[in-house]
């Protein structure tokens, strides 16, 4: 009698070989346009299972590494909207707290101008 359990596991180390390359495609793939990367859309993208995706150690490695990085991105741009958006109030409140100052100036500029006009009035 014949040993076919060799040819089941080359099958199998096929399969797992094609999963594994479907699945870091879709990862790359993923990337480059921008979109999400978690299990989720790796299995939709690759057609691969999630099972296989949590159970396959490198692969879960690199989708969790990928979704820090992104996660760190997303927070550091949110920190610095956060950082403009204060650094625009600051520049705000300087600017009017400047208005209010040349306004006063001004008010007493037109005194002084018609208190001059005045005094050239009399003079005539």
């Amino acid at each position: 009698m014949t040993d076919n359990t060799k040819h089941l596991e080359i099958s199998w180390s096929n399969r797992s070989k094609n999963a594994k390359e479907k699945a870091l495609q879709a990862i790359e793939e993923l990337k480059q346009k921008k979109e999400p990367v978690n299990f989720n859309s790796i299995h939709l993208k690759s057609g691969v299972s999630k099972n296989y995706l949590y159970a396959n150690e490198e692969i879960k490695a690199v989708i969790i590494k990928t979704r820090t990085e992104e996660q760190g991105r997303e927070q550091a741009w949110h920190r610095k909207y956060d950082r403009t958006s204060k650094s625009k109030d600051v520049i705000i409140e300087t600017k009017d707290k400047y208005i209010a100052k040349l306004e006063t100036e001004n008010e007493q500029l037109r005194k002084e101008i018609n208190q001059l006009r005045a005094i050239i009035y009399e003079k005539k």
